[in-house]
């Protein structure tokens, strides 16, 4: 991906002398101040070389002068091509990998290369990284000195997160030799990173028997079409000749039904916490932990799916992003959840400016937590499994999982563990954590701790052994 950029030739003004910068069209001349009181400290040594009759000190203020001199009368570096009035500059980005699953390194290779016919002796840029993605190796400032038609190359590593995310126009600076005078602008280099989610197959992922009228994969306690023995009844002449049991006939000469254990789609809601105190990492610039949600969630949406269960997706935050999914099920239906999943604003990658009903009064918060409660109460049928995304950093979502669990809601708990042990304050806080999905527990709740660094595929097969204890 190749791009260049400039301020037009027409476009192009010095700035004034004196002043600190000028702005015309996206460019900033400016003087540094580097050669600031050159001029006074040449002017003493002229006068005391005359007055003592020094000619070292006379020729050290003679040659400061001349550069006091040069200084001023330094002009800022043209970024177009004086005679072709192509720009001087231009900027060429390669990702690898371009298409990475979030949490997966990128490493960023810039090329910038002078075009024009001058010597160019201090370029410096600043690379346009997108605000969600975070830089973990290298940087993305670079400084040379180009000849014409040279380059330099450069790299620094990202780690991607889910969603589309454009590169902004570099920041460029180009000074004088002398460095007094420098001249600010952009060059623009479009740049996109697409980071997809990934999928999980559904063979690993356990629900809990309930019952709807869909053919699925959730064992009931009602015997009928399936693929594993329920029982045996009596025969009744519209009973198909595949599940007549003609041992039974065989033996007794009477004639008898096989049963299986009937299987049935479930229905189930996908909530995500993205309240601002879910947003928590176990050190600054890793993975937070509602990346980690929406990862799974991801998982779990396409891996049911694929068995014909019915899926739906929700979030606890900020009303002003209402985020809602009712459950369906089909490939309509599959391509709007994954769109939602990767792109919602619910869904950022980056936190809220303010947590969930921070600016309210304490009274008039603990309404507002009812109310979105019962609110998410209301739009869940009876027979809806609800899977709650959430660190549990706080006791807010833990309580919501028991007033779903209360109405006869089904609900499993999967919790990505962003606390560490290194200090003891945050010791404390990831043994607040451990208490309360104890008491998740205790209650009857399923949960899934998820350990930071460890997949999600091996935390649910841990959570199975578990729960099948």
């Amino acid at each position: 991906m190749t791009a260049s950029g400039d301020d037009a030739p027409d476009r192009r003004q010095r700035a004034d002398r004196g002043r600190a910068g000028h702005v015309e069209a996206g460019v900033v001349d400016h003087r540094t101040g580097h050669w600031t009181g050159v001029g006074a400290v040449a002017f003493v040594f002229g006068g005391l070389g005359i007055a003592l009759r020094e000619p070292a000190l006379l020729l050290a203020g003679v040659v400061g002068a001349v550069f006091t001199g040069y200084a001023r009368s330094a002009e800022p570096i043209p970024v177009r091509d004086p005679e072709t009035g192509e720009p001087a500059l231009s900027i060429r980005r390669r990702l690898e990998p371009d298409a990475p699953e979030p949490g997966e390194d990128v490493t960023v290779t810039v090329e910038l290369r002078n075009e024009g016919a001058g010597v160019l002796t201090d370029v410096r840029i600043v690379d346009g990284v997108p605000p969600a993605l975070d830089v973990t190796d290298g940087t993305p400032r670079h400084g040379a000195v180009l000849r014409p038609d040279e380059g330099v190359t450069y790299a620094y590593t990202v780690t991607a997160t889910r969603g589309e995310h454009d590169w902004r126009p570099a920041q460029i600076t180009v000074a004088d030799p002398s460095g007094a005078v420098e001249r600010e602008t952009t060059v623009d280099a479009p740049t996109t990173l697409s980071c997809s989610l990934p999928a999980l197959t559904s063979e690993q992922l356990p629900l809990r028997g309930l019952t709807t009228p869909y053919v699925g994969r959730v064992d009931t306690d009602e015997g009928g079409s399936g693929v594993e023995f329920f029982s045996t009844r009596e025969y009744r002449s519209s009973d198909p000749l595949s599940r007549i049991d003609w041992r039974r006939h065989a033996k007794t000469g009477e004639l008898g039904t096989l049963e299986y254990r009937e299987e049935r789609a479930a229905t189930v809601m996908l909530v995500i916490d993205t309240r601002q105190a879910a947003y928590r990492a176990p050190e600054p610039g890793a993975y937070h932990a509602v990346e980690r949600s929406v990862d799974a969630a991801n998982r779990v949406f396409a891996a049911l799916l694929d068995t014909g269960d019915r899926v739906g997706v929700t979030t606890l935050g900020p009303a002003s992003e209402e985020c809602w999914l009712s459950p369906g099920a089909g490939d309509e239906h599959r391509a709007h959840g994954r769109a939602l999943l990767n792109s919602h604003p619910a869904l950022s990658p980056i936190p809220p400016d303010e947590g969930l009903f921070e600016t309210i009064r304490d009274d008039r918060r603990e309404q507002l937590k009812d109310r979105q409660v019962t609110r998410l109460r209301r739009r869940l049928s009876a027979d809806t499994q609800v899977f709650v995304f959430s660190p549990c950093c706080d006791g807010y979502v833990p309580t919501v999982a028991r007033r779903l669990d209360a109405h006869g809601q089904l609900v499993t708990v999967l919790s990505p563990d962003p606390t560490t042990d290194d200090t003891p304050i945050r010791e404390l806080a990831s043994m607040e954590r451990a208490d309360r999905l104890d008491g998740l527990r205790g209650e009857g709740i399923r949960v899934l701790d998820w350990r930071d660094g460890e997949s999600f595929a091996a935390a649910l097969a841990r959570a199975q052994a578990r729960w099948s204890a």
